[in-house]
C-alpha cells in the first residue's frame, strides 16, 4: 500500500488570549462565570474557568501553571472589594504574574456600585480594570480587545485601566 505525504501549507496560529476566569474564596456563584466564559469564547479566546470558591493559593498556583494573558475575577456576593484586595496582593507578589493583566468585576460591595473611591483603591492595589455591576459589557469587551494576544506582551501601558 502506497502512502502519500500530505503537504502542509502553514499552520494557523491561535489569535485569542488565554484567559483565567474565577471567583474568589468567599463567592459560590457560578452563573457569572458561565456568562463570562461564553462571552470570552465567543470573542475567540481560550478560557480556563476555575469555578467558585477558589482559595487564594489555588488561584495563584493555577495562574502560575497556566500563564494566562488575562485574569478575570468576578464577584456576586458583595465581598469582591475586600477579597479582591487580598487576591491581587497575592497575584502581584509572584514575579511571573506581576504584569499579567488582571481585572475585577461584578458586585464589589454592599453599598451599591460605582463608588469612585473603591474603584481607585482597587486600581491602586494592582488591578488593570474595574467593571462593577451596572456597567457596560461593551466596556469590558473593549478592554479585552485592547490586549495583545500571546504571553510576550503582558504589560499594559500606564493608565490603561478602565473605571466604570
Amino acid at each position: 500500500m502506497e502512502q502519500h505525504a500530505v503537504e502542509q501549507h502553514g499552520k494557523a496560529e491561535p489569535t485569542g488570549l488565554d484567559v483565567v476566569v474565577t471567583t474568589m474564596a468567599s463567592d459560590s456563584h457560578t452563573w457569572n462565570l458561565v456568562f463570562l466564559q461564553l462571552l470570552l469564547e465567543e470573542l475567540g479566546h481560550r478560557v480556563t474557568n476555575l469555578g467558585a470558591c477558589v482559595p487564594d493559593e489555588l488561584l495563584v498556583a493555577e495562574c502560575r501553571r497556566i500563564e494566562p494573558d488575562l485574569i478575570v475575577l468576578s464577584s456576586v456576593n458583595g465581598h469582591g472589594f475586600n477579597d479582591g484586595l487580598r487576591v491581587i496582593e497575592a497575584l502581584r507578589a509572584r514575579p511571573e504574574l506581576v504584569r499579567t493583566p488582571t481585572v475585577i468585576g461584578g458586585k464589589l460591595g454592599i453599598s451599591g456600585s460605582g463608588t469612585p473611591a473603591r474603584q481607585r483603591a482597587l486600581m491602586a492595589a494592582g488591578f488593570d480594570g474595574v467593571f462593577e455591576e451596572g456597567g457596560s459589557v461593551l466596556d469590558f469587551q473593549s478592554f479585552v480587545g485592547s490586549l495583545p494576544a500571546g504571553s510576550v506582551a503582558r504589560a499594559l501601558p500606564a493608565g490603561s485601566g478602565v473605571l466604570l
